[in-house]
């Protein structure tokens, strides 16, 4: 399929387009390119991958487009082009290349969006249609089965809400309910170790609601000997929301759902410290962390800024 860029528009030259804008254009270029083997949110997840990887990585450029998704000169020439700058795809081919020519100007340029999304497009759909089949197509690719499983959770948000706009956030207990917290990040922690506090603490009666914070799939569930009785969620970010030190859970929140702000996750509690059904080691609280996952490791940081952002939003819906 060739596909002619100048369909695309946005605001005037002299105007930033606006994030609307910008998803409304990145969401054409993924349903022009979609087929009965490539959905649209299989490629809207590999473009969000790759642009969640370039926001946080130094040593990845950012790509210049609407576009993330970057190929390797390797991956878009082949590895035995002497070319590796190589735009002629008869040459690409040839040499085994993943580089095509989608708007039919003869050049297949990695630095053209919709040279690069028919690419990409072609790839995924020369292994299936079948979920298995995308998996391995990314494995092939990314080579990293946290790099697979960050995209499909993406793909499975994107596939069940039919839109990319998934950026809401909420605070993680009731605005309402009697709550206390401040920057513990950093603080030292002595139990099981010396370590230091990688989040924020959230001081609550016992049974207070603890309700998820973003879009996400439920990751995992169950006891840890440091967090109790907790609950992790990814989000389309590549981050990982960590609830911990929980009473109870939700009893219909399993392994694979699909949350969303607000969606209930479980009640403060003061579990963890110990063998599985340990309590009452502190006072009771939610511990909230959040990870990110840049493509080769996942990493703490602060959520208190967020918190704070998003217990003012939450406050101001209630008005």
């Amino acid at each position: 399929m060739l596909w002619n860029a100048s369909f695309f528009t946005t605001a005037s030259a002299n105007e930033e387009p606006s994030r609307e804008e910008i998803l409304q254009q990145r969401m054409t270029y993924y349903v022009q390119f979609e087929d009965q083997l490539v959905p649209w949110y299989s490629l809207a997840a590999i473009d969000q991958y790759e642009r969640n990887i370039q926001s946080v990585r130094s040593d990845i450029p950012k790509r210049d487009g609407i576009i993330a998704i970057q190929f390797s000169d390797e991956y878009w020439s082949g590895a035995l082009n002497p070319s590796s700058q190589d735009t002629s795809p008869a040459t690409i081919d040839f040499f085994g290349g993943m580089g095509l020519d989608g708007n039919g100007d003869g050049i297949a340029n990695p630095k053209d969006d919709v040279d690069v999304m028919f690419s990409m497009a072609n790839y995924l759909s020369s292994f299936g249609s079948k979920e298995e089949d995308f998996k391995l197509a990314l494995w092939e690719y990314y080579g990293s089965e946290e790099a697979v499983n960050q995209i499909m959770t993406i793909s499975k948000l994107y596939k069940h809400f039919k839109t990319m706009d998934l950026d809401a956030h909420t605070f993680p207990i009731p605005v309402r309910a009697d709550y206390s917290y401040r920057g513990t990040w950093g603080a030292n922690r002595g139990w099981g170790g010396r370590r230091i506090h990688e989040g924020t603490d959230l001081f609550a009666g016992y049974g207070t609601q603890v309700v998820s914070t973003s879009y996400g799939v439920v990751e995992v569930k169950g006891w840890n000997q440091f967090g109790g009785w907790r609950i992790g969620i990814r989000d389309n970010h590549n981050s990982y929301h960590y609830y911990a030190h929980l009473g109870s859970y939700n009893k219909e929140i399993k392994v694979g759902d699909i949350v969303e702000p607000g969606t209930l996750l479980g009640y403060v509690g003061s579990s963890g410290y110990g063998k599985e059904g340990t309590s009452g080691k502190f006072p009771p609280h939610l511990h909230y962390g959040i990870y990110k996952f840049n493509g080769r490791s996942e990493w703490a940081f602060d959520p208190y800024p967020s918190l704070l952002q998003w217990e003012r939003q939450a406050k101001k819906d209630k008005q």
